[in-house]
């Protein structure tokens, strides 16, 4: 998948400092590998970030042709979006809920808001009252992450559910693990035994717990609904374990300059990076404007043609210089790439060189690069 293989590709990009290719295949062949995971339960495609950096009009339609049909966004602005994009038949859900005064917003774009908190309970309830029609919503509630949902203090206040439900039609009861990458952290139990027991107080509704990673942890977690993101675009839900799914994306940068330096030369700034001998320097054009983590100065790398070569220095904003001594000078030539990300370096590697996650490095990358998408049927 490394863009250097695909000629005619890398000439349409001659202008970029840098080349993204996402496999849309790869993308749908993740989803099916979830879908048979998830044992029964609906597989929904998380949008967020537009699609976690890689393009939602592109990567939606590809989740449709695999069989999804259930979406979620954070922000509303998102779920407007997709909704011009999705066939009408898609459903999508807007994590955040209503921003306050924006509930009449949804309904002419079919969006379902994720109802986190009593004053979103009462906005969305009013607004039903007032067009009197129940209109649907999911009800996230805090399982133990303290981050989105209704709290205990909350529900408790809210009083019997079958009461506050009652003006809108509630579609899914929610929440979300905070250690599901952690396959034996006991915390995962522990959520799930606290989601049941709320579930308990509530009239039958549709259930949804998991998260990529655990879509892994077994059935006992997936209920009716899962709600992968990161899995689906190639990141691996079990940190530690060989992933079984298929990397989505690859990036290959343009060499800018070539140079040779001698023995106490530095590079970069800061000059940390002093060369001990003679040294042959590459400089390609991504930096850290383009996603590509200042933290991987003097600790990264890239490769090319499945050698690799060190980040010399630091990371800059539109550049980044590669020790790339000993690669025959035949295949430095300015315009040539090297790979950040392909069959020689996982986002997940990059990532853990940087001391971050997969998440991160998909959502920075950049909208200088030329975008080139594989397997659009």
């Amino acid at each position: 998948m490394n863009a250097a293989a695909h000629p005619a590709h890398v000439a349409q990009a001659a202008r970029a400092g840098a080349v993204l290719t996402v496999d849309l295949d790869a993308i749908a062949a993740n989803y099916r590998l979830l879908a048979a995971r998830a044992a029964g339960a609906v597989v929904a495609g998380v949008m967020k970030a537009d699609a976690y950096g890689l393009g939602m009009d592109r990567v939606a339609p590809a989740l449709v042709r695999a069989g999804c049909r259930v979406f979620f966004t954070a922000h509303l602005d998102e779920g407007i979006r997709l909704r011009g994009i999705v066939p009408a038949d898609c459903t999508i859900h807007v994590l955040h809920g209503p921003p306050p005064g924006t509930a009449a917003d949804f309904v002419p774009h079919r969006l379902i808001p994720v109802l986190n908190d009593p004053g979103q309970v009462r906005e969305w309830s009013a607004l039903c009252a007032r067009l009197g029609r129940r209109l649907p919503a999911a009800v996230q509630v805090d399982s133990g992450m303290s981050r989105m949902g209704l709290s205990p203090a909350d529900l408790a206040a809210l009083g019997d559910p079958r009461g506050w439900l009652a003006p809108f039609d509630p579609v899914l009861l929610m929440s979300h693990l905070a250690c599901a990458d952690v396959a034996d952290h006991p915390m995962n139990a522990r959520q799930r035994e606290r989601f049941d027991a709320i579930r308990a107080a509530f009239p039958p509704l549709r259930a949804s717990l998991a998260n990529s990673s655990a879509v892994f942890l077994g059935a006992d977690f997936h209920y009716d609904l899962v709600r992968p993101g990161a899995a689906l675009y190639g990141i691996n839900p079990q940190p530690g374990h060989t992933s079984p799914l298929r990397q989505a994306v690859s990036l290959d940068a343009r060499i800018v300059q070539v140079r040779t330096i001698a023995a106490g030369d530095a590079v970069g700034y800061g000059a940390r990076y002093v060369a001990d001998g003679p040294r042959r320097i590459a400089t390609i054009g991504i930096g850290y404007a383009d996603g590509w983590l200042r933290a991987l100065s003097g600790r990264g790398c890239a490769y090319i043609d499945g050698v690799r070569v060190p980040i010399a220095g630091t990371v800059s904003m539109d550049s980044i210089t590669l020790d790339v001594t000993g690669i025959p000078d035949a295949r430095l030539a300015p315009g040539m790439t090297v790979e950040l990300l392909g069959p020689n370096q996982h986002v997940d590697t990059v990532a853990a060189e940087a001391g971050t996650i997969g998440y991160e490095v998909l959502t920075r990358l950049g909208a200088r690069f030329e975008r080139i998408y594989l397997g659009e049927g």
